[in-house]
């Protein structure tokens, strides 16, 4: 093994991670290639992905032709994470050195200009002149079929034949996902023991002797469903340069764990924990985990996804338990995960600034997470043995996959766990049906991401299979509610046998126009899309929705109501005002809420999503705690209060994206933002002497969506609802304007009559209906007291005697589930030993109660006899041996099965002798 402190067998000094990154990215900016920052993990607008797993992701539309890249050749360093789908390396981290959920892909892109040449004679300079490795260690793979690329690789490198190799389309034939942008590739390895001898290429690969650090794709093709290979409009160029592996061999350590970029975290790990990284093959694999994890965690946070059930939230908290099983097995018991991400800020905070902003707020969501998930094992683990003890009792020796998974989905229970559980009983678990299941959710979560791209998608593709090509849609109605004359330029219809490109849509017909200009806003950053008419000469029709998909291009979904409408014709456009103006009052709301939520509860708080509608607004946030009703009042005052002082919102249409940032502009993560951007301020708001914080506050975000000029014209703000939605993120639903009117007239009307029918003052209607409530609370105390009396004055005759054992079996009156089980507990202590079932009918079910005293538990069940009585009133239920429920459906039948109970205890007595 090499020195892990970086003592380099190529280099005579060694590059940090930092310097390795920027060398990349200096070197292509020098050669005329434009540097974007990293987009977030969630992809904008791709429904065939959960996370970019690719540097080439963003650029994906620029590759298709959807879209026109502003310049030709591209550098970035891009964020990924491969935990799904194709690409998914979650069961490989840990025991791997090289694999991970997330890291960084450095890579160059040419989007039509220059291509194999150029790509292979950038690559060769950068690895072997700026990163100094030796020619004489170094080979090439190109695709078997690709002789043009096996030859450049001879003239430009001079590397001989022997050490350019031919491989197979599984090894040299790129493809981003099932579908998409795809086409050959070459390879570049280095040896990383050159003073060994020589091995046979498929064993140094495997073992990780030669090592591949860039992949450079020539994109050519584009696949479709069908799996046909279409040419992409220009040939184009996809690098991919890990940077973790990349400073293993540069910073000349075996693992990229050994790197500048994970010790700092395998070393905080080991000093929280006591234990030594490096002294044991077994608890590395929990370093390594925990380390590549934490890594994931923090980003996926900072980028907006919360922990939840499903799509990526669901892959986030698999992610986090995940670890957090690992951190179990390094003798973790209490919750520890939060407190390392301030050490993944202080390795990468300097090239992503967004893990400092987020950090807070992740750490309380984190916390929330660990807290939840210990709790949860415990209980978790309590439901395999029962599940267990259950099958055994039937006879089976193994746990059913759909019942392994269930624990593993809902409770969060890693397989490991489970399958120790089941050892230690000497259970076996059905790890096929496990995994049947879990491909499922893993199929759920594919459809996840939502069918209106899709649908979009099959729309273009009508169009397009009848040479309509379309470009971006100009949106003119920001302050035009009307634009005529409109062009149609493409029309397709929509029936049940799918989507069809036509010339005219009749009356009753329903389809899609998208036309040159247009005054509807299409559905985004949270605000519904317009609704309203086209209008035209001898016709009309309703516009239902409007959608926009990437390539920016809007679609009109309409309902013709007469007339004939015709592609190429023109017409009216007319948005519905009664749905904008609203819209728009929400909108600006949701500015000012979002800036109050900061102010009153810290500027940990992030936007987690939003809705805008004409009748409400929805706004999700990262909190990790119910808000009080003084917090809820206070955020309401400071929006109102800037409603009041009816501040003229300040619209910048178009600013440089950085500058933009730079004067304060909020941008949110998951949204994709050009060069140029939109801004919309709400100037400051002075707060009065008292208040914490900033004595001014300013709005001011990145939207493209309508907003009211004036804050006078929102109207009132009224809070609805706040509630929690999924661990760390609370749930705001407000209304503005009119809509708040009337919430507060009904409001008010519903006082008045409660207070008529109380016959007091609306003011006094509180005070009397705690008055109420205190006296029915007293008299349930007074008859639960009643019921228990009359129980505990049960005769003797109601006792009967069963191979030695005291059984009461009764009916009771209704009452609810405590209170039958407090009776249970009486009589079971006024039998001294014996058995009780308490039976009660209410609202067409049975309630059923068994309790056992504890000298009979050796030979009597309370749990068996409870779903023994519970089939004979058609329910089920059980318990513990001494104490258990049940329900049923038949309450007409509750008599004959009390009757029963004597013979029931009286086989479970027999059968319990007969066994011993």
């Amino acid at each position: 093994m090499r020195d892990p402190t970086g003592s380099n067998p190529f280099l005579a000094t060694t590059m940090n991670s930092n310097e390795i990154r920027q060398s990349f990215i200096d070197f292509f900016v020098e050669r005329d290639h434009r540097l974007y920052p990293s987009s977030p993990l969630v992809p904008h607008g791709d429904a065939t992905l959960l996370f970019t797993n690719a540097g080439m992701v963003p650029f994906k539309d620029f590759f298709l032709g959807l879209d026109k890249p502003p310049a030709k050749r591209a550098v970035t360093s891009q964020k990924c994470m491969r935990v799904s789908g194709k690409h998914n390396d979650l069961e490989n981290v840990g025991p791997s050195p090289r694999h991970h959920t997330f890291f960084e892909m450095l890579g160059n892109f040419s989007f039509g200009d220059y291509f194999k040449e150029e790509a292979i004679l950038f690559g060769w300079d950068l690895v072997t002149g700026i990163w100094g490795l030796p020619p004489e260690h170094l080979t090439a793979t190109v695709f078997e079929e690709d002789d043009e690329a096996a030859a450049l690789w001879e003239k430009v490198s001079g590397l001989p034949p022997e050490r350019i190799l031919r491989c197979g389309a599984q090894d040299n034939f790129w493809a981003m996902g099932e579908t998409g942008p795809c086409g050959p590739c070459s390879e570049i390895f280095v040896d990383v023991y050159p003073e060994r001898p020589a091995v046979d290429w498929e064993e140094g690969t495997e073992s990780g002797r030669y090592l591949e650090i860039w992949n450079l794709v020539f994109m050519q093709f584009d696949r479709d469903e069908s799996g046909r290979m279409n040419p992409l409009p220009n040939p184009s160029i996809d690098t991919g340069a890990g940077l973790e592996r990349v400073a293993a061999v540069l910073q000349g350590v075996d693992s990229n764990y050994d790197t500048d970029l994970f010790r700092p975290i395998l070393a905080a790990t080991a000093e929280l924990a006591g234990v030594d990284y490096g002294r044991n093959a077994d608890s590395d694999i929990d370093f390594r985990v925990i380390a590549d994890h934490l890594r994931a965690v923090a980003f996926l946070l900072a980028d907006g996804v919360i922990p939840g059930n499903e799509g990526r939230g669901y892959v986030l908290r698999r992610i986090l338990r995940r670890a957090l099983r690992h951190g179990s097995r390094l003798g973790f018991e209490d919750p520890f995960l939060h407190s390392l991400l301030p050490v993944v800020t202080e390795v990468m905070g300097g090239q992503y600034p967004e893990l400092g902003g987020a950090q807070k707020a992740s750490e309380k969501t984190v916390l929330a997470e660990e807290e939840k998930f210990l709790s949860t094992v415990a209980i978790a683990s309590s439901q395999v043995q029962e599940a267990i003890d259950k099958r055994r009792r039937a006879g089976e020796q193994v746990l059913d996959g759909e019942a392994v998974f269930r624990f593993y989905d809902t409770f969060g229970l890693p397989l490991e766990m489970i399958r120790e559980i089941a050892e230690e009983e000497r259970f076996e678990i059905d790890e096929p049906g496990f995994e049947a299941a879990l491909e499922e959710q893993r199929n759920r979560s594919r459809e996840a991401t939502g069918e209106t791209p899709e649908r979009l998608g099959a729309v273009r593709d009508a169009l397009r299979q009848d040479g309509l090509e379309l470009s971006p849609t100009d949106f003119e109605g920001y302050d035009d509610l009307s634009l005529e004359p409109v062009r149609l330029l493409a029309l397709a219809r929509l029936a049940e046998g799918g989507v069809e490109s036509t010339e005219t849509l009749g009356a009753g017909e329903e389809g899609v126009a998208v036309l040159d200009r247009t005054s509807f806003y299409a559905d985004a950053g949270g605000q519904l899309g317009d609704r309203g008419r086209l209008l035209w000469d001898g016709g009309s029709a309703e516009v239902t929705d409007t959608r926009r998909d990437t390539a920016q291009t809007t679609f009109h979904f309409v309902r013709v109501d007469s007339g004939d409408l015709v592609r190429g014709g023109e017409v009216r456009t007319q948005v519905e005002e009664s749905w904008r103006r609203p819209t728009q009052r929400h909108h600006t709301a949701t500015h000012l809420l979002h800036l109050a939520l900061r102010h009153v509860l810290g500027e940990g708080v992030r936007q987690a999503g939003s809705l805008v509608a004409p009748d409400r607004l929805r706004f999700d946030f990262t909190y990790g705690h119910p808000l009080t009703a003084e917090e809820i009042r206070r955020i309401e005052d400071l929006v109102n209060r800037w409603i009041l002082l009816a501040r003229a919102t300040a619209i910048t249409p178009d600013r440089p994206f950085q500058e933009a940032i730079d004067a304060g502009a909020m941008a949110l993560f998951g949204e994709k933002y050009g060069d140029r951007v939109r801004t919309v301020e709400v100037p400051d708001l002075t707060l009065p002497e008292g208040e914490n914080g900033s004595r001014e506050l300013r709005s001011l975000e990145l939207c493209g969506g309508c907003h009211v000029g004036n804050t006078g014209e929102i109207g009132l703000f009224l809070i609805t609802m706040e509630r929690g939605v999924a661990s760390g993120v609370r749930r705001i639903e407000a209304l503005t304007g009119e809509a708040a009117q009337e919430h507060v007239r009904r409001r008010g009307a519903l006082l008045d009559d409660i207070a008529s029918e109380l016959g007091v003052t609306p003011e006094r209607a509180a005070a009397e209906i705690d008055g109420w409530r205190g006296r029915t609370r007293e008299l349930e105390q007074q008859l639960e007291k009643l019921r228990l009396q009359v129980v505990s004055g049960t005769t003797a005759d109601e006792e009967v005697e069963v191979a030695g054992v005291k059984v009461m079996a009764r009916e009771v009156p209704p009452a609810p589930p405590r209170e039958i089980r407090n009776m249970a507990d009486v009589l079971r202590h006024k039998l001294g030993s014996g058995v009780v079932v308490l039976g009660s009918r209410q609202g067409g079910k049975v309630n059923l109660v068994a309790a056992i005293t504890s000298d009979l538990e050796d030979r009597l069940h309370a749990g068996r006899l409870a779903q023994k009585v519970a089939v004979l009133v058609d329910g089920s239920g059980g318990g513990r041996s001494d104490f258990a429920q049940a329900g049923g459906k038949a309450p007409e039948k509750l008599p004959a099965a009390l009757a029963a109970v004597p013979g029931l205890v009286e086989e479970e007595v027999t059968a319990s002798h007969g066994a011993k």
